[in-house]
């Protein structure tokens, strides 16, 4: 696995550290009943699935798809092979969702078969599969309430064992139409022994236009990618233009094949043996940073290039390569800063924090030619924080008999997954990891369609909250971007031991949970009250409230599908589509 070369940087601006609750309201929220005429395609797992990652992957399965580029657009695939659209404008006058394609084809004479999984590739196209191992590329033309054309097939091809679509995307190439697709397998892996004897594969496609110019289209697949790891991915998707992938797993993810060819993975080079000396030292305190960094001798004020921002620090010699450049490990405060030529071969570089935080584990991210020097305080002050280890006395523990914790009164919500789970951005050309994150105890939560034309948001914990991340593959140095909060959201969930589906409206004034059954949770971001409030315990009014509200359907049927727009969640079960009116704007 890539050693992790990045973090993750949350924007300050948008937490709240004042947040106290949410208050429970008992508002009633308007609630629709569309009855369908044939129930949803649910596949249930069969023996031989008896694994985690089966569960993960086909037994969690959304079957609900929300069209993020026509809104409160709605689309899932019954028993009978047809692919139901249902698109809402007025709430009290429901109709009945209508069918914009067919799978013609018998599947249930596959042993095999998975659920028929469904990625809408962009405003006119989709990719479809069948849950036998068909793929089909399907140009929908305008979709929406308005617009009644059937889907039209313009690829169809076996792609080998069943599999449920990932992501897709659509985009022109060279003047040539071209789509990514990623496929999700669960596979009987030979090679291992030691575990349940199944291995995770996903499948990287390119399917593109191979006809000539004025010519009727004809789509072919043009390059097949694979990938290999020992977990299901948290997250998984191609970037708009095609030029890169984005996973994020417990286990890591390599690629092992290329149009049916091993990719090869060369030796690491074998480490220098000569120990060269350091190019800079540094030390710090919770206020500043003070770098050290070598010049050649004899070096004056005029010669040097020094650049620094919030985030990043470039230092070097004019007409040479910089000797020190790179993201920083937290941000800093360039007006507070400075540097000074030292002994005439030497550059004294003091960096003031912006905030006080934790202390820095490295001073350039990924930049291994430093030396961190301590000072005596901080050596002090670690060996009288190590001495009990070291102790001679045979109770070195004095309160051992009164332990600070008792496991048994954690809650579930306390504990975080064992496996360090990672997000990896992968170059399309080289195939190799590019940047890679430890997301340690950021626990992933959901994923969400926010802008159509980019790729899909990812939720994860942080410490209490729900943190919302934007991937940005074209901005290298902020890859992974904080666009929003949810308060409180990481602990609220985590206390839900039925919960199934979260997500949140693409606008973020909301997000919800739902339980396997019945039950739907709604948590409001914090607004304005209409009247005066106080906290009797602070003495002090409250401006603003975050409401919480719990919705029961009429239904004993398991929730198949969970999806949530701007005003409305739509929750769908084998036989009802529910339509809940959360906002009104």
């Amino acid at each position: 696995m890539a050693a992790s070369n990045y973090s993750l940087k949350a924007n300050r601006e948008l937490l709240d550290p004042n947040f106290e609750s949410y208050r429970l309201s008992l508002d009633v929220i308007p609630t629709y009943n569309v009855e369908l005429d044939a129930a949803v395609e649910e596949v249930k797992l069969k023996d031989t699935q008896y694994t985690l990652d089966h569960m993960r992957a086909f037994g969690m399965y959304n079957y609900l798809h929300l069209d993020p580029w026509y809104e409160d657009s709605v689309l899932f695939v019954d028993c009978k092979g047809r692919v139901l659209s249902l698109t809402v404008t007025l709430d009290t006058a429901l109709g009945k969702p209508r069918e914009v394609y067919r799978i013609n084809a018998d599947t249930n004479q596959c042993e095999d078969r998975l659920c028929a999984s469904l990625s809408l590739t962009s405003a006119t196209w989709a990719a479809l599969s069948d849950g036998t191992g068909r793929l089909y590329l399907l140009r929908t033309g305008k979709r929406g309430d308005s617009y009644h054309m059937k889907w039209e097939p313009l690829f169809s091809e076996d792609m080998g064992e069943p599999f449920t679509v990932l992501h897709s995307v659509s985009h022109v190439q060279a003047s040539v139409h071209t789509m990514e697709v990623l496929l999700l397998r669960v596979q009987k892996d030979p090679q291992e022994t030691k575990g349940s004897g199944y291995s995770v594969s996903l499948e990287w496609i390119t399917v593109a236009d191979a006809a000539g110019q004025g010519q009727e289209k004809k789509y072919e697949v043009k390059k097949r990618r694979v990938l290999r790891g020992k977990s299901v991915p948290h997250y998984a998707a191609v970037e708009p233009q095609g030029k890169g992938l984005m996973v994020a797993s417990e286990k890591p993810f390599v690629f092992t094949h290329v149009d049916g060819r091993p990719v090869e993975h060369p030796d690491p080079e074998p480490m220098e043996v000569e120990k060269t000396d350091p190019i800079y030292f540094w030390q710090q305190t919770a206020e500043d940073v003070t770098v050290h960094v070598r010049m050649p001798e004899g070096l004056v004020k005029e010669e040097v290039q020094f650049s620094l921002t919030a985030d990043t620090v470039s230092v070097g010699v004019r007409g040479f390569p910089p000797l020190l450049r790179g993201q920083l490990y937290a941000s800093v405060d360039p007006e507070g800063s400075a540097w000074i030529i030292r002994n005439d071969k030497s550059l004294e570089v003091t960096l003031e924090k912006r905030g006080e935080g934790p202390m820095w584990s490295e001073l350039v991210i990924g930049d291994k030619r430093g030396e961190y020097v301590m000072s005596d305080e901080q050596a002090a002050l670690i060996h009288e924080r190590l001495t009990h280890l070291t102790s001679e006395d045979l109770n070195g523990n004095p309160d051992r008999d009164k332990p600070p914790c008792n496991s048994q009164e954690l809650e579930d919500c306390d504990g975080f997954p064992e496996d360090s789970s990672s997000l990896t951005h992968f170059d399309g050309e080289s195939l190799k990891p590019t940047q890679v994150v430890n997301l340690g105890s950021h626990q992933y939560l959901f994923t969400v369609d926010v802008n159509p034309s980019e790729m899909p948001c990812l939720c994860l914990r942080h410490d209490v909250d729900a943190l919302l991340w934007q991937p940005r593959p074209d901005q290298p140095s902020n890859m992974w971007e904080h666009i929003a909060t949810f308060n409180a959201l990481g602990y609220v969930q985590a206390s839900k031991r039925d919960k199934k589906f979260a997500t949140c409206a693409p606008n973020f004034s909301y997000a919800s949970l739902c339980e396997c059954l019945r039950r739907a949770f709604i948590y409001r971001q914090p607004s304005p009250v209409e009247t005066v409030l106080f906290n009797r315990k602070q003495g002090r009014q409250v401006g603003q409230v975050a409401k919480q509200q719990v919705a029961s359907l009429d239904s004993d049927k398991p929730i198949l599908g969970f999806r949530a727009t701007n005003e409305r969640l739509y929750i769908l079960t084998s036989c009802n589509l529910f339509v809940l009116k959360v906002n009104n704007n």
